[in-house]
């Protein structure tokens, strides 16, 4: 193995890539960050990294997504069904299961990885495990406040292929922090990282990662859930094609999600 490292003008925080990985992380830098550029739609932040402290500009970003997530809230009116599209993206769970949660979420939103941190192992508990429901998984990048989250979607689809994608969803939002404030090249580093902790295949994992296969997939989420009125991450929709879908804002608490569930599954 080529243990030589590309050092002398790619060096930060004492993090280092290998020559071998450099050139495919540059390709997929410049194409996911080419066609993410035309992402319209997604929030824009004002802020100049350059002129606040980088405790300054998390804070900002928490406060922009708690906004965004308090416009989002669910209002008094009653829930009315609607037709969703699960595409054919990554399921966790039992594909037969009578009830779908149809989530559209982005890796680097902190509410998406307090979801899936605090929420979601109940939900598995409750019902994912039991086969009574299941979870699909569709890319929302707020790329202009996320510049990782693309990268990191892409991350998640190419896991997918070796079937392990909730192995890597499951790392990616345990370690968000680790890779969500770095420059986008040295968070690829740490994916290609979380690969090889979960026994992917590296050769093909890194050329789906490089090659940015998935991007056209994750936009043709990202579509599909403004058609639908997402306006932020993480946004829901429960039920199935015969019943519709009841549609929850934001990351709320697992009751919200059981009081739908129940009444869908007529308990």
């Amino acid at each position: 193995m080529d243990e030589d490292y590309f050092v002398e003008d790619y060096k930060k925080n004492d993090k280092v890539i290998k020559k071998s990985t450099f050139n495919s992380l540059i390709i997929a830098i410049i194409i996911v960050t080419g066609i993410a550029a035309f992402f319209a739609g997604t929030f824009v932040s004002n802020l100049n990294s350059e002129q606040v402290s980088q405790k300054e500009l998390e804070n900002a970003i928490a406060e922009l997504e708690l906004k965004i997530l308090e416009k989002q809230l669910p209002t008094n009116q009653p829930n009315i069904p609607l037709e969703i599209s699960a595409d054919d993206d990554p399921i966790i769970g039992n594909p037969d299961a009578p009830i779908t949660i149809i989530e559209f979420s982005d890796f680097q939103c902190p509410f998406c990885a307090r979801f899936h941190i605090q929420t979601l192992p109940t939900i598995m508990e409750e019902y994912i495990e039991k086969g009574d429901v299941k979870l699909v998984f569709r890319d929302f990048p707020l790329q202009s406040i996320h510049p990782n989250a693309v990268p990191a979607s892409v991350a998640a689809e190419c896991a997918n292929e070796q079937g392990e994608f909730k192995q890597m969803h499951d790392i990616l939002f345990e370690k968000q922090n680790e890779w969500s404030n770095l420059e986008t090249v040295y968070a690829i580093e740490l994916f290609n990282q979380y690969s090889e902790q979960i026994n992917l295949e590296q050769e093909q994992f890194t050329s789906c990662l490089s090659s940015a296969k998935y991007v056209k997939e994750i936009q043709n989420d990202l579509n599909d859930g403004r058609a639908y009125g997402i306006t932020g991450t993480p946004g829901f929709f429960i039920g199935n094609q015969e019943i519709g879908f009841v549609e929850l804002k934001g990351a709320q608490p697992f009751e919200s999600f059981k009081k739908v569930i129940d009444s869908q599954l007529g308990n």
